[in-house]
């Protein structure tokens, strides 16, 4: 059957209805929607670093005190996702979208007039860090929905957006600060950041509807026809008859006809409006935020692997530059090292999406290969020695950074998770989790510093929460089977207490007959 599409009104949106997962189409402007909305939001934050110099010496700040900024921003992005959630199913995710772009550039923009460092913490702290929630999110959750068998090497593909902001904003920010100062820098990024609103207008939502098969009946004039011509042969017609009995032999009352529709036995009441049998029941309420996923043990593993995972997320790019100049290495080399971590993590989105893409494949074991190989990156780190050690360990740890990053969010969409139905809701869950690992790892691994005097303890610290989400992530696919084998045991023990139900026997309705049959002969004996 031929997929159709139509556009259907609704209230401030214009959804695109699909017979099934069109896997391209308007899906495909989502994704470059995605792509912009990943180099506006992570890739500010990531390469938020360029002021950190210019904030201290003008607040007169410590570098820990400055560092809260974006602590405190990534953990209200991440905290507030069930409020996503909720917004976008209850007002659409354009329309969440687009408020999430003007609180992301509303609260730069107020930032660049700063006092103190406590005015940040609420402009891009409390304000930016709410809208990079609402703009992230919603957008991941709806490309989803337009992609099936495309949607990891979509998602991977798009989600490199991030990766080149970082690889062209740091330095483009770093030549317009000496140029106007990095006030004026802000403010710039900020009415940047108004692009995240122009993407949210992109996103069209979507609607799958099964296309309903209608069996062809058979034209009721034939069956007319027919007893007109009974009629003819009988030289008796049907309407002359009035013995006030009903002919059961008529068009509305032959069985399997639908036309006509049955007389009620009740009385109309005045004022009431006859119910059509055609009717359909109304579709039932969509939940604002399904708990439900909390209850699914697999959900409740993969998430417990992003709450541990998101621990080695933030040390290889918190920490190298330091730990390459503790090491002898100059000012530019550290900054290359970086930068080819960063190109690194394109290829491993790429390279993920597209052997994710393949089928057939078990997507969650692909993952735990790259989650545990990641591992191995973080451990490599503390015994690198010279520039280009650092290089190939910064590299091999980007391309896996980029295998488990493009691919974490978007694998919950998958059936050995919880699915495409509940994505939505997933993922709010999930990246609350995440908050916790987001507002816990950079300070715990500050204090490993602090209190070792070695920079390498903040990575083995990372290896090890990896290797608990790896450990996590492998119990995914054992509880969703197990769980399923249950209530399918379940059922079946239910099904053999209860037991067959009574047969009637064959000539049951012979014998009914008969009797009629007996009764009607006594009577006109009588």
């Amino acid at each position: 059957s031929k997929m159709t599409v139509k556009a259907v009104k609704m209230p401030c949106t214009s959804a695109n209805v699909y017979t099934k997962v069109p896997d391209g189409g308007w899906g495909w402007t989502v994704a470059f929607a995605f792509f912009v909305v990943e180099a506006l939001t992570y890739g500010i934050i990531k390469s938020f670093g360029v002021f950190f110099n210019d904030l201290m010496e003008s607040f007169d700040e410590t570098n820990s005190r400055i560092s809260w900024i974006i602590s405190i921003c990534v953990f209200v992005q991440t905290f507030t996702a069930p409020l996503s959630t909720v917004l976008s199913n209850r007002f659409g995710h354009r329309l969440v979208v687009m408020a999430g772009g003007l609180l992301v550039s509303a609260g730069m923009v107020i930032a660049s007039f700063a006092r103190s460092v406590v005015d940040m913490y609420v402009t891009i702290g409390i304000v930016s860090g709410l809208g990079y929630c609402l703009s992230f999110l919603p957008t991941v959750t709806i490309l989803s929905q337009y992609f099936d068998k495309r949607r990891s090497l979509v998602t991977a593909v798009a989600s490199t957006g991030e990766c080149f902001a970082v690889f062209s904003f740091a330095p483009a920010i770093t030549a317009l600060k000496e140029q106007i100062g990095w006030r004026y820098s802000m403010l710039s990024v900020g009415v940047l950041q108004l692009g995240i609103t122009a993407c949210g207008s992109l996103l069209r939502p979507i609607v799958i509807r099964e296309q309903e098969e209608v069996k062809a009946q058979p034209p009721e004039e034939s069956t007319e026809t027919k007893y007109m011509l009974e009629n003819e042969q009988t030289c008796t017609s049907i309407e002359s008859i009035d013995s006030g009995v009903d002919i059961t032999t008529s068009p509305s009352n032959v069985p399997g006809k639908t036309k006509a529709e049955p007389k009620s036995e009740e009385p109309k009441q005045p004022g009431q409006n006859p119910v059509e049998n055609n009717s359909t029941p109304p579709e039932p309420k969509t939940k604002l935020l399904d708990f439900s996923v909390m209850r699914d043990y697999s959900f409740i593993c993969y998430a417990f692997f992003g709450l541990f995972a998101t621990l080695g997320f933030f040390a290889p790019s918190l920490y190298i530059i330091p730990l390459s100049r503790s090491l002898g290495i100059g000012k530019d080399h550290s900054a290359y090292i970086l930068s080819a971590m960063a190109i690194a993590e394109v290829f491993g989105r790429i390279f993920a999406g597209w052997v994710l893409n393949k089928k057939p494949i078990r997507k969650i074991y692909i993952e735990l290969i790259c989650v545990i190989l990641l591992s191995v990156a973080l451990v490599a780190f503390p015994f690198a020695s010279g520039f280009w050690g650092l290089m190939i360990c910064s590299v091999y740890f980007g391309f896996m950074l980029g295998t488990v990053a493009g691919t974490h969010i978007p694998l919950l969409a998958e059936d050995d998770v919880v699915g495409i139905e509940r994505m939505s809701s997933a993922a709010g869950v999930y990246v609350f989790i995440q908050s916790l690992a987001g507002l816990a790892g950079p300070p715990l691994a500050g204090v490993l510093v602090d209190t070792t005097k070695n920079y390498s303890s903040a990575f083995y610290s990372c290896a090890a929460g990896m290797v608990l989400g790896a450990v996590f992530l492998a119990l995914v696919r054992p509880c969703k089977t197990g769980l399923c084998h249950q209530q399918q045991q379940q059922q079946q023990v239910e099904e053999s207490t209860a037991g067959p139900p009574p047969e009637l026997p064959d000539d049951f309705i012979d014998m009914d007959i008969g009797k009629a049959e007996n009764s009607g002969k006594g009577s006109d004996s009588v």
